[in-house]
């Protein structure tokens, strides 16, 4: 019988649960190792508060690698790339509050898209000096994670969610131009069905910088059987050095959450169900260019 290769690691976001992380969800992450994943991803925000010294020692004990996402409430006006100059200032002390936090959960990355501003959509033609400014501040966070031992890890989004990277190669470009070696990249197959023509060339694109990829279909439901071209992403990840890491990330649907992120279909009501689904047919894929 084939086996996984154990370059590949698989994980899930809180989202698939629930919205807003506490001090009576530990039990998440046992749900999570069962299921067979090796990571999960805590979101933090100025609304979530919980015992983070808890948090990191269910997840040792089970051997689960954390990271950490600015998911939740994230001020306006906390920009690193902003046009005003208080707003970079805000978004550089903000950040800085999160990677303290995310240390403190013995997390191994700080993900998103710390670049911006998820939901601020500038329609202008950019500045000559934006995109160096936001290089410049992301590289004053990467150094300041890389003192915690995190890595800081960008992420490109289509032109809904955001203006200043949609693409492999835009966050490539972002990352040489800050010039720091603790930067790093994660994909999302969701947002690539918008911005990327061909899928094998933006992973080889973002290969050597590549941290992981968000594992999504197209309607942000369970991967299989729509739009994402899984086949070439595979055969795409294949040669890649590991570790390659594979995130399920949706909303849940089963209350309001779904609904308050955007989502109005019924697409994850049982985050296990999801899950297990999600995580056999990517098992399937991997398999498949190696039969």
């Amino acid at each position: 019988m084939d086996t996984i290769p154990a370059k590949f690691q698989f994980g899930a976001h809180q989202f698939l649960w629930k919205s807003h992380w506490t001090d009576d969800d530990l039990g998440i992450l046992d749900q999570a190792r069962a299921l067979g994943l090796s990571s999960f991803e805590i979101s933090l925000g100025d609304d979530v508060h919980f015992d983070l010294s808890r948090v990191r020692s269910r997840a040792a004990q089970l051997g689960l690698e954390l990271t950490v996402g600015p998911g939740n409430h994230w001020p306006p006006n906390c920009n690193i790339s902003a046009d005003e100059a208080e707003h970079r200032r805000l978004g550089l002390a903000w950040h800085r509050r999160r990677i303290e936090q995310a240390a403190d959960l013995g997390a191994a990355a700080y993900c998103g898209a710390l670049y911006g501003y998820p939901g601020h959509v500038c329609r202008r033609p950019p500045p000559a000096d934006e995109l160096p400014r936001a290089a410049e501040n992301l590289a004053w966070l990467a150094d300041d994670a890389g003192k915690y031992g995190l890595r800081l890890v960008i992420e490109p989004m289509s032109r809904f969610r955001v203006h200043l990277v949609n693409t492999a190669a835009q966050a490539v470009g972002l990352v040489r131009l800050a010039g720091h070696d603790n930067l790093r990249i994660n994909l999302d197959t969701y947002h690539m069905i918008t911005e990327e023509r061909d899928y094998g060339a933006a992973i080889r694109c973002a290969a050597p910088l590549l941290w992981g990829l968000h594992a999504c279909e197209n309607d942000r439901g369970v991967p299989g059987a729509g739009l994402v071209p899984w086949p070439v992403v595979f055969q795409t990840l294949h040669p890649l050095p590991g570790p390659v890491r594979l995130m399920l990330e949706t909303y849940n649907t089963a209350g309001n959450f779904g609904y308050q992120r955007g989502i109005f279909q019924n697409l994850c009501p049982d985050p296990v169900q999801f899950v297990r689904q999600g995580l056999a047919f990517l098992q399937r894929q991997i398999l498949e260019p190696i039969k």
